[in-house]
């Protein structure tokens, strides 16, 4: 009988160890992978301690219940009315693009509606729930590149918060991969924000922002990005890069790219033969080209003409040939100087920025494909000497 109670006793503290050591196993577990999720969470997004008001871009106010109720109760259910399509709090979202004030105005809410909203918004608190959920889609995710021996190396990054180009980022990544095999260069492809550090940075003479759109960089990251550019890195904005209404990022909107989206044509003028002029300059860029070609695309217009910023205009567009009509009270033509691709420096760095993209029939066409390889060629050569700061 004892040998038998010693046997069970014994066999009991290994069950109990045995136990203890799965829970534990599991315990650790956990924890390493809270740590993995962990370090990828941003937690300097640019909105985190920002106050509540019509201003902040719509998606915040969808994502706070108590900002929703301040909404509808002075605009009559206005939110609840608007389809579901617009109502998006996961990314991609119609809402990291626009404000509450521009959607109020869509739907005619009256001036001193929104005052009376405004004021009611920015006596909320916010919580620590408010700025995790400020942060959720930014990202310090990194991707693991292997680079090879090529002189050049490409990046191509995609991330996107705001509208959704699909097929059209698809066609940019293959046409940037074609081009960059055409030129002996390594290209690396990516939609994880975390690239942006100083050290990965360092290994690309370009950097390709392929339609993105929403704010997708934390604070950290933009001061990485703004460093290597004003160091003698290069930057390749393409259509949709250069296409929201909402920038948070001042730097990038009036600097990088130079000029701010106001619309484009809409309903059965969205997409129109346009005759794209190529400017006659001794520059490398689309001297081929010249005097230009006609395709059809999305057009887009600018509140200013980055010209007058001491941009390089490449080319711009024939408005007499087409319709470039209003967004709502504003006219979207710009006359006879109507600028569609340009270059400048940023201090020792290069900047392009091209606005056509967005169908993705335009990234088979012989003289874009001329205009982008052009582009990556100015843009990764002798940039130290022709944009050196004064």
């Amino acid at each position: 009988m004892r040998e038998t109670m010693n046997s069970l006793t014994n066999n009991l503290k290994v069950v109990f160890a045995f136990s203890w050591r799965l829970i534990l196993g599991k315990a650790l577990l956990l924890l390493s992978f809270s740590a993995f999720a962990n370090h990828h969470e941003a937690v300097d997004c640019p909105l985190r301690d920002v106050a509540y008001s019509v201003d902040l871009p719509f998606i915040e106010i969808m994502l706070k219940p108590e900002a929703l109720a301040v909404v509808n109760k002075h605009a009559n259910g206005m939110v609840d009315n608007l389809p579901e399509s617009r109502k998006r709090t996961e990314t991609p979202s119609f809402g990291s693009i626009t404000t509450l004030e521009r959607v109020a105005e869509g739907e005619n809410i009256a001036p001193d509606v929104l005052q009376r909203i405004d004021v009611e918004l920015s006596q909320l608190e916010i919580t620590d729930a408010d700025r995790q959920a400020r942060c959720a889609r930014y990202s310090n995710a990194e991707p693991e590149f292997e680079f090879g021996d090529n002189d050049r190396n490409l990046l191509v990054f995609h991330k996107i918060n705001g509208y959704d180009h699909g097929p059209s980022v698809t066609a940019a990544t293959r046409a940037m991969q074609s081009l960059g095999e055409q030129l002996g260069w390594g290209v690396y492809v990516t939609d994880q924000p975390g690239v942006f550090n100083p050290e990965t940075l360092s290994q690309f003479d370009v950097v390709v922002w392929n339609n993105n759109s929403g704010d997708v960089l934390t604070l950290s990251q933009r001061e990485a990005f703004e460093n290597y550019i004003n160091s003698g890195g290069a930057y390749l904005g393409i259509h949709g890069a250069g296409g929201d209404y909402l920038y948070l990022w001042d730097w990038y909107a009036d600097r990088m790219l130079g000029a701010r989206f106001i619309g484009h044509p809409g309903g059965e003028y969205h997409f129109q033969d346009a005759q794209v002029q190529v400017e006659d300059h001794a520059g490398d860029v689309a001297a081929t080209l010249a005097p230009g070609w006609t395709m059809k695309e999305e057009w887009y217009s600018f509140d200013r003409n980055p010209r007058d910023d001491g941009a390089d205009v490449i080319a711009t567009l024939d408005e007499s040939t087409y319709v470039p009509g209003n967004n709502r009270d504003l006219s979207l033509s710009m006359g006879e100087d109507h600028p569609i691709v340009w270059t400048q420096c940023v201090g020792n760095g290069r900047s392009m920025y091209t606005a056509i993209g967005h169908r993705p029939e335009v990234y088979n066409i012989p003289e874009n494909l001329i205009l982008l390889r052009d582009g990556l060629n100015w843009l990764a050569n002798q940039r130290t000497t022709e944009c050196a700061s004064e």
